[in-house]
């Protein structure tokens, strides 16, 4: 198969070559390897050869061929932003698509038009291209072994190609994209290429309210699988109505040869609670194991059991240890129309987050996810919705372990083809009904639930933010009430269909909703709990008036809380001639037009991570309630 420049144009190609989405477990040789590190992975993160193109026409063709001449090529930091590299334009926008006013294009299949547009990417003066290679060799334990690599992330399409093979093609952002590299691996001189384009059909469904970038943003690794390997791992512990005692279910999937699983359970202090062998490959499943006394995770107590299973061969030689964490919890939706966790009715004192650091922008480190886990911590917030996107792996484990509820969001947000110059007008909207999307949400949905679904922290998956609504997303709901019943389903833009209620979202979502809204809504014998997903907008000298929220978790138990907007201010330091110093630029600073420019800066805390005045108001009234 050879790379085609026209999926760009297609929303029905969103993936070629690409391997399932799989839970985010780790996997190690042994036990001695949780500390020091897998021999298992490699990672590719650091300097690459890089060459931009304005325009796809201007790209290098056959830059993938091991005899390509880079010597004209530039270098480029990966993780990195191709932008704050230094290349193309820095553009900050909130509804608007990226391009309105200077170029006419619609999605494809819309307005009555069954077809493509020839060239609507592939051969646009606006999609910038970003050609990467990169040489590495094999390390002792990755030789004979399957190899795969993954990317974690990277705006918005990409092309990956192996010592002059194509391997592969990937869009949505924000979730991992992985693909077999095995056919074509060499022990030395591997010539890894990646062309990423800005702009494809994904740019309609990826519309957020945030800085536009492009490029390899998150971690990219190699892997080696072992000749039996657990690819994916359903875990799935079940608290008893009495929520002392419970079951907990597991299910594998083993590739490669069938191999011996011994599982092991600890509590938190490391006392073995059940053990168990299983044979098998392809899908593995464990007996049902019984738990008499149990320790529930929550916000107050996160405990987490420890789940390890040991991978043996035919010979009993050990060939992989898999590692996870996972917790006990309930969350209900009861006749009363309230939900609880653990028979306690839930408030939320959440914030929507963006992942962003103001040197990187949503390049962030380990620190900066750690220091956002104690800001949240040390101001009795407790949930985050993860807007709107699926976050950076480690994140879901960090909130395990903290105790932080989350709102686990997909990667959808279509604001400009429904929403122009502030009224609705959903003529072109995309996914709304239409068939020729159905496949690609439907697709970011699966990637949502199979990279997170062991998270006990996830007690909503979200699908999506700001799309309108219709049948596909109805069918994105049904995607998570097939495969999960041990969550709830939030969209808050079912609002604009009514007569789709009854089949999109557990709750009544409203943005910004007014109190006395509220209250009218739960005084009129409402059918579903109600739910702020953004309120409090925090612009400026705001977020006054909590107390009016905050009174209606005393007086309404179907009021169940809300998530601020937002938790960091999108800002970017810029250093400043005039002064000699380091300053924070916001959206219109960077010569960008259009732009919503300080329409960007409404967090609790400035972009360096400097809490606002706001910050306090959030503790007291977030205290109140803990």
């Amino acid at each position: 198969m050879q790379a085609n420049l026209q999926w760009l144009d297609d929303p029905e190609v969103f993936r070629v070559n690409q391997l399932p989405a799989h839970s985010d477990h780790h996997y190690y040789h042994d036990t001695a390897e949780f500390k020091t590190g897998s021999r298992f992975i490699k990672s590719l993160n650091g300097a690459w050869r890089f060459n931009f193109a304005k325009t796809p026409a201007e790209r290098p063709v056959d830059f993938y061929q091991p005899d390509f001449d880079a010597t004209d090529f530039d270098t480029i930091q990966v993780p990195g932003h191709i932008e704050l590299a230094g290349y193309g334009q820095i553009q900050y926008i909130n509804t608007l698509y990226p391009w309105e006013g200077k170029i006419y294009r619609r999605p494809p299949y819309t307005l009555n038009q069954d077809q493509l547009t020839p060239g609507l990417f592939s051969d646009a003066a606006d999609n910038t291209v970003g050609s990467y290679l990169k040489t590495f060799d094999l390390d002792d334990a990755f030789k004979g072994q399957r190899i795969i690599i993954q990317f974690q992330g990277v705006e918005e399409a990409l092309y990956v190609w192996l010592n002059g093979h194509f391997i592969g093609y990937a869009e949505d952002s924000f979730t991992p994209s992985e693909f077999d590299l095995t056919p074509y691996i060499q022990d030395q001189g591997n010539v890894l290429a990646v062309q990423v384009y800005k702009r494809s059909t994904a740019a309609f469904i990826e519309d957020q309210d945030m800085f536009r970038f492009s490029g390899i943003f998150r971690d990219v690794n190699i892997l080696a699988e072992p000749a039996s390997h657990i690819t994916d791992l359903d875990i799935r512990p079940v608290p008893n109505a009495n929520l002392k005692s419970g079951e907990l279910n597991i299910t594998t999937k083993v590739t490669g040869e069938p191999a011996t699983l011994a599982l092991t359970v600890k509590d938190h202090d490391g006392r073995v609670l059940t053990s168990q062998t299983q044979t098998g490959s392809g899908s593995v499943t464990f007996d049902t194991m019984l738990f008499d006394q149990l320790h529930l995770w929550s916000p107050q107590t996160p405990y987490l059991y420890q789940l390890t299973i040991e991978v043996y061969d035919a010979d009993h030689q050990l060939l992989e240890v898999v590692p996870y964490q996972f917790g006990f919890r309930t969350v209900e939706l009861r006749d009363d129309k309230v939900i609880y966790v653990n028979n306690k009715r839930l408030v939320i004192n959440g914030v929507n987050r963006h992942e962003w650091n103001a040197h990187t922008g949503r390049v962030i480190s380990m620190a900066d996810m750690r220091a956002d886990i104690q800001t949240m911590l040390a101001n009795n917030i407790n949930a985050d919705r993860t807007c709107h996107y699926p976050d950076q792996l480690p994140w879901y484990q960090l909130c395990d372990e903290a105790g932080i509820y989350l709102m686990a969001e997909n990667n959808l947000e279509s604001h400009g083809s429904w929403q122009k110059m502030g009224a609705i007008e959903p003529s072109y909207n995309v996914p709304g009904d239409n068939p020729h999307w159905l496949a690609a949400v439907i697709d970011r949905a699966r990637s949502n639930y199979e990279w997170f679904k062991n998270h006990p922290s996830i007690i909503f998956w979200s699908l999506g933010n700001e799309s309108y609504a219709g049948e596909d997303i109805a069918a994105m709901q049904a995607f998570y009430k097939e495969h999960d019943d041990s969550r709830l389903v939030h969209y808050e833009g079912v609002v604009h269909t009514p007569e789709l209620k009854d089949r999109i979202s557990d709750v009544e979502s409203r943005m910004y909703e007014k109190p006395q809204n509220i209250v009218a809504y739960l005084e009129d014998n409402p059918t579903k709990p109600f739910l702020d997903c953004e309120y409090m907008h925090d612009m400026g000298n705001s977020l006054g008036g909590m107390q009016s929220y905050n009174d209606l978790i005393d007086k309404y138990p179907m009021y169940q809380g809300g998530f601020i907007w937002d938790f960091i201010d999108q800002a970017l330091f810029v250093h400043d001639p005039i002064t000699d110093q380091d300053v924070l630029r916001y959206g219109g600073d960077f010569d960008e037009r259009h732009s919503d420019y300080e329409f960007s800066g409404d967090g609790l805390m400035f972009a360096d991570r400097t809490p606002k005045p706001a910050m306090q108001e959030v503790k007291y009234y977030y205290g109140l309630h803990k």
